[in-house]
């Protein structure tokens, strides 16, 4: 197995997880704003150095989704926790659905893997999407409950929700058929 550095900055990303959990779950938000903008930086210098130098590997290609599973569940998850110092918090059901969403289309490539070409399962527009929004939608709850509440707060938030809901919904059908049809291909 050969290190490259994009596997490096992942293996980074992984390593944060923990101490980014440790800081939303003891309120130390501009630690937890931080901690998340840099994972979210590592992603994208890791696959922006693995295309343009040539390092994408087979570690990669399984670490880097792995890593942003990781970052994203756990930010769910920590996020959907009812605490009084933060000022928004993710709806439980909006996390039960993106987790849930992100584990049905792990567990679909995992069994499909061994059948189908691993590039019929290569991220959709509409999945990249999702995670973006799913990112920004993070980083701004993180951000909020740094600067702490604003009456404007209860206006915008829920709208967000609603829309990331929509878009993991969204996506999941689209996995959904994507992979119903390309398991009824002929091989």
């Amino acid at each position: 197995m050969v290190m490259t550095f994009p596997n490096i900055l992942t293996l980074l990303r992984i390593c944060a997880v923990p101490f980014f959990a440790i800081a939303v779950w003891y309120g130390r938000t501009a630690e937890a704003c931080l901690l998340f903008a840099a994972a979210g930086m590592t992603d994208l210098l890791d696959g922006w150095i693995a295309r343009r130098f040539n390092q994408r590997s087979t570690v990669g290609a399984v670490l880097d989704p792995a890593a942003d599973k990781l970052l994203m569940t756990t930010a769910f998850v920590m996020l959907a926790f009812p605490r009084e110092t933060y000022a928004v918090r993710i709806p439980a059901w909006v996390s039960i659905l993106a987790i849930s969403r992100d584990v049905i289309i792990s567990l679909v490539a995992l069994v499909a893997y061994e059948r189908l070409d691993p590039s019929k399962f290569m991220p959709s527009l509409l999945g990249k999407a999702t995670t973006f929004v799913e990112l920004v939608a993070i980083s701004v709850a993180l951000l909020f409950n740094h600067l702490g509440p604003r009456p404007w707060y209860r206006f915008l938030v829920p709208w967000v929700f609603y829309l990331i809901a929509a878009m993991v919904v969204a996506s999941g059908i689209h996995y959904f058929f994507r992979a119903t049809h390309a398991s009824s291909e002929p091989a």
